[in-house]
């Protein structure tokens, strides 16, 4: 039975207020800035964390999506915004400017646009880089409606993670995502990074709460390996109002847990799984700032290779922890 958007979150939910020295210089930046963060317009709840690591996330190509999947907050509309062509260079400056180690690119879907503002994506990129040639930039970008050329400029892009969300199991998707969305498009999209670049490193992120049997969420995971992906995140939906998808249940941390030991067993080389999880959660974690270090510098660490992972590879107990609350 769906939780009433008013149920009482659990004690895992609850974060302290975000602190330190580092958040505070960086959000005093902020006010002189020329570009938002999306961990301020999401209220994320990591956002001293992640900030106080030195990361933040950006959303460019405007606010408007023209897509409308239920679990999202963003505005929807059939056409977006005039897409601004300082954007590139301000976001540039914005993130010289902030100091950052490591910051995430995302955007809303641009249907209405030619090319979908894949180009855009890649000189946003470009122009991180030259402003601030020590940040690691990952871009989150949407799936082109499965179009190879515009995953390609973005895999060519420049930026050292390359990321694609599937979002939900197979089941939800069409419940979940926007009919124009597709579980096996998204999939092909994560393919065609290794395709395009062999050597790119991939990430793809789940959403759980909706209701999903365990073993849909192992089949995802499973499928995202079956494509090469590398860095995998599951993380808890939360349901922003009435007019979204209902939420299902609070998915307990040792569920969370299972799913990350098995994540592992399949073979990403980073999995972050819990209820706090986003899909740009830490992105400035150590181990991935030091494997991609590591790859710069020629050494052994080598992007997760596609795997086909057979069925029945654990013998886990099975469990399902449902708490309402």
């Amino acid at each position: 039975m769906p939780l009433d958007i008013k149920a009482r979150k659990p004690a895992w939910l609850k974060v302290r207020a975000p602190s330190g020295e580092r958040y505070a210089w960086i959000k005093q930046q902020r006010k002189t800035l020329e570009l938002s963060t999306v961990c301020e317009e999401a209220s994320c709840p990591n956002i001293g964390e992640c900030w106080g690591g030195g990361t933040a996330t950006f959303m460019v190509m405007g606010s408007i999506c023209t897509r409308g999947c239920r679990f999202c907050n963003v505005n929807t509309n059939r056409n977006g915004l005039p897409l601004d062509p300082e954007e590139p260079a301000k976001l540039g400056r914005t993130i010289a400017a902030m100091d950052l180690d490591y910051i995430v690119i995302t955007s809303v879907d641009r249907d209405d646009l030619e090319g979908q503002g894949a180009q855009h994506f890649a000189d946003c990129v470009k122009a991180v880089k030259a402003h601030s040639p020590k940040t690691k930039v990952e871009i989150l970008f949407p799936d082109f409606r499965g179009d190879k050329d515009l995953v390609a400029i973005c895999v060519n892009s420049g930026a050292e993670v390359l990321a694609h969300n599937i979002e939900v199991t197979r089941a939800l998707t069409k419940k979940v995502r926007d009919g124009r969305c597709g579980y096996d498009q998204s999939l092909s999209v994560l393919q065609t990074i290794k395709e395009v670049d062999p050597e790119a490193f991939s990430k793809s992120s789940i959403m759980v709460g909706l209701g999903e049997p365990e073993e849909d969420v192992i089949e995802t995971m499973r499928d995202l390996r079956s494509v090469g992906v590398d860095f995998l995140t599951i993380g808890q939906y939360l349901r922003p109002s009435k007019k979204h998808i209902a939420l299902e249940e609070f998915v307990h941390p040792d569920q969370f847990a299972e799913y990350e030991r098995v994540g592992r067993e399949l073979g990403f080389l980073y999995v972050a799984s819990g209820p706090l999880v986003r899909s740009s959660y830490k992105a400035g974690e150590y181990f991935i700032s030091n494997l991609l270090d590591a790859k710069a510098r020629g050494e052994v660490w080598t992007p997760a290779p596609a795997t086909v992972v057979p069925p029945g590879h654990s013998d886990a107990a099975r469990r399902r922890l449902k708490v309402l609350g």
